[in-house]
């Protein structure tokens, strides 16, 4: 039998992508990016916005459903108006808002998540910006280097953040008592709960969370508890974007509610 060889010359058309041609996507690539820029942006102005105004944070008072800031809470400082202290105090300067005491944990939390790193490296530092786009930057040392070898500290920042997301739990079950007596639930109250559960998805979703139940375990055979708690959690872990998302954007809007209803602006409806 007799083998006939063939060839077909190729040519490529057109240059190539490289450092003077950042992508040949013909797509809107850099929607995502911008999407996550205006996002987080707004976020930051807003908290930081929030975290100044030192007032509007709390609603209390014989007879209605009380309700607090997770921005304030919880609220440690001496200049904490009162009813929304916790027992004990800190003292600051009278300028000073209770919110900057604990914001820089929940924060912290998300500035070092895993999810939150690889959304702002790629919107704000082009590093890169998307697939098949060219990183904005000549060299890569990874988060070996500072600043970002502070990412490291995650794993206690998520620590941190159980702390905060059971005191925000009791924040919302205080939320169906009412001063002076009584139990209920109000519109803020199910916004308060809606907001707890949504950090505990976010936090049990966590990698470092998965990483603390599975990690480092050679035989799960051997740890059948730490087994079920990571079968548990991969389903949660697969979520871990729309419940960071998710959570973003409520904890803003339980902070936007509260806000209104201790202004006078609207009203805190009960339900039942």
């Amino acid at each position: 039998m007799a083998i006939v060889e063939s060839s077909t010359k190729v040519e490529l058309g057109g240059t190539r992508g490289g450092p003077d041609v950042p992508t040949l996507r013909q797509d809107r690539w850099w929607l995502q990016p911008v999407v996550t820029v205006s996002i987080l942006t707004a976020f930051v102005i807003y908290s930081t916005w929030a975290a100044f105004q030192n007032k509007n944070y709390f609603v209390g008072g014989r007879g209605i459903h009380e309700l607090i800031s997770p921005f304030y809470s919880p609220c440690v400082s001496n200049q904490c108006v009162p009813g929304s202290g916790t027992g004990f105090a800190v003292h600051t300067w009278a300028w000073m808002s209770p919110a900057l005491l604990i914001l820089i944990f929940p924060l912290g939390f998300r500035m070092t998540c895993y999810y939150y790193r690889r959304s702002y490296y790629r919107a704000f530092w082009w590093s890169p910006p998307a697939c098949a786009v060219a990183d904005g930057h000549s060299s890569y040392s990874g988060e070996t280097k500072f600043p970002l070898i502070i990412q490291n500290v995650h794993r206690y920042f998520f620590y941190f953040g159980l702390v905060f997301n059971t005191l925000l739990t009791y924040d919302a079950i205080r939320s169906f008592h009412m001063n002076g007596g009584g139990w209920g639930l109000s519109v803020g109250g199910l916004v308060l709960g809606v907001n707890a559960s949504l950090l505990w998805l976010y936090s049990l979703s966590c990698h470092a969370c998965r990483h603390l139940c599975g990690g480092q375990v050679k035989s799960f055979k051997a740890h059948p508890i730490r087994y079920k708690f990571w079968k548990f959690l991969t389903p949660l872990n697969a979520q871990h974007m729309k419940f960071a998302w998710v959570s973003l954007f409520f904890v803003a809007f339980t902070d936007v509610y509260v806000r209104l209803v201790a202004s006078g602006a609207w009203t805190d409806f009960k339900l039942f």
